[in-house]
């Protein structure tokens, strides 16, 4: 099956056919580390993480650019004088880096900082001014939006029913839609936030970053350009415009994620329903962390709740019961476990789909189901197939619960509470049993089956798993 994409300039879903099959490129917007992030940045992230791995599946080959905005209006204003906006900014790109890797996020091939191109912007710049689509005016530059014709063609807007550009003082602009390339300096902008260039010291704007970023890591032309739903206007629609009126090819596709809500709203400091990631994951196990901003649609709203978590924990304990039960059974029988595992057709055919992650894990968990049924059957081959496909599918995911990454922290103190007291109680009934008491060993049991917990018992001794 040919992979299919929703590609936002088309409104469409597309054949994915990348530039060069031996290596797919993209562009994502990384995050302006102003400040730490939040559950939307993990969501956004994790969306095209899943791509990625996706992608590498089909393809082999992926160069994934991820760039981080070290210089903005917005770090300048959350600096002070005892942190300057450059030391900010090296706190916060860490704090998406631990975030990121928490729930498995890989690395990108390159991660560039916006301050670190400057040259490869000013020459892009440049070109715009050369070309006619740019303009100096004083100390500031401006793409002329009435200059390219198809401005607007991204998120499909007439040029005249555009709010006014806001990023940049209108001192010089010869419409209030120009939005700044090249940003001169102020007087109370400190002297570190500004290069020489030949419209005078100053900053880039924001929106000539990435286009600069992405030509110099990617190409003229490259597959993927993949952001949040909100970078849409005016972000991504500047970037198009002076990418394309400066005679660069491109994103070929444009995709974008859903946005997070929480309890149906979207999240504001004002309304107390801000979630940090920092908070969340010291709340919730990583990997449920992951499972839960996974589940929905890439390009769903997504409402968090209390219950997602809960429902995402419920169901990777599934996942991780079936497998460890799967490795017990077929650890005693001598079966390899080391076997080469195909992907199912029909988990291949969901993610083909546009990523259909929902429709992905259903088919997951329908072999978790039949992996079950097997093992209680004592069906080797049955358990072996499932436990083979079960592991494949999460390992493409990103979610095998018996992936050494997700011990890197080990049991948690409740966790780990937990255990202590079953592994008394399962002493205690092993020793009823042993004494003939069957009633103690049963009440035992049955204690511990209230509190919706599952004994198995093995040839290797009884496990304990959550009953779910």
């Amino acid at each position: 099956m040919t992979l299919r994409l929703h590609d936002t300039k088309t409104q469409s879903l597309r054949d994915f056919v990348p530039l060069d099959p031996g290596n797919v490129t993209i562009y994502v917007c990384g995050p302006t580390v102003q400040s730490g992030p939040h559950i939307g940045h993990l969501r956004g992230a994790l969306s095209f993480d899943i791509l990625r791995r996706w992608l590498e599946h089909r393809f082999d080959r992926v160069t994934f650019v991820r760039n981080v905005t070290d210089i903005d209006d917005k770090v300048l204003h959350n600096a002070t004088d005892v942190e300057p906006w450059w030391a900010l900014a090296y706190r916060m790109e860490l704090a998406f880096t631990h975030a990121y890797s928490a729930i498995g996020i890989l690395p990108p091939t390159y991660e560039p900082r916006a301050t670190a191109s400057i040259p490869q912007m000013q020459e892009l710049i440049a070109q715009l001014i050369e070309r006619g689509h740019a303009y100096a005016a004083a100390g500031d530059v401006y793409f002329d939006v009435r200059s390219w014709p198809a401005y607007g063609e991204l998120t499909r807007q007439s040029l005249d029913a555009m709010e006014p550009a806001a990023d940049a003082d209108p001192r010089g602009k010869r419409d209030p839609r120009d939005f700044a390339l090249w940003k001169g300096g102020k007087a109370d902008e400190p002297e570190s936030a500004r290069w020489e260039s030949p419209w005078g010291a100053g900053r880039p704007g924001w929106h000539i970053e990435c286009s600069a970023m992405s030509r110099r890591y990617l190409g003229s032309a490259f597959d993927i350009h993949g952001g949040g739903l909100d970078l849409r206007f005016p972000h991504h629609e500047n970037e198009l415009a002076q990418s394309t009126a400066a005679g660069h090819g491109f994103a070929q596709y444009w995709i974008h994620n859903g946005l997070v809500t929480v309890g149906d709203q979207k999240m504001s400091k004002s309304l107390g329903n801000f979630i940090l990631a920092d908070d969340l994951l010291a709340a919730r196990d990583p990997l449920v962390v992951r499972y839960a901003l996974a589940a929905a649609h890439y390009r769903s709203s997504l409402d968090i709740t209390e219950s997602s978590f809960d429902e995402a924990e419920a169901a990777l304990e599934r996942i991780r019961t079936f497998l460890q039960k799967a490795i017990r059974m077929l650890r005693d029988a001598d079966a390899d476990l080391d076997v080469a595992a195909t992907v199912p057709e029909r988990f291949a055919a969901a993610m083909d789909d546009d990523l259909g992650v929902p429709q992905a894990l259903a088919v997951v968990h329908e072999r978790v189901r039949d992996g079950n049924t097997a093992v209680a059957a004592a069906d080797r081959d049955g358990a072996l197939s499932a436990f083979a496909d079960v592991a494949v599918m999460t390992g493409l995911l990103g979610i095998d619960p018996l992936d050494p990454l997700w011990e890197r922290g080990g049991a948690g103190p409740e966790e780990a509470a937990l255990d202590a007291l079953l592994t008394a109680m399962i002493g205690q009934r092993a020793q009823a049993r042993a004494a003939k008491d069957w009633a103690a060993a049963d009440r035992i049991r049955d204690a511990i089956a209230a509190a919706g917990i599952a004994l198995e018992d093995g040839a290797d001794g009884t496990h304990w798993s959550l009953d779910g």
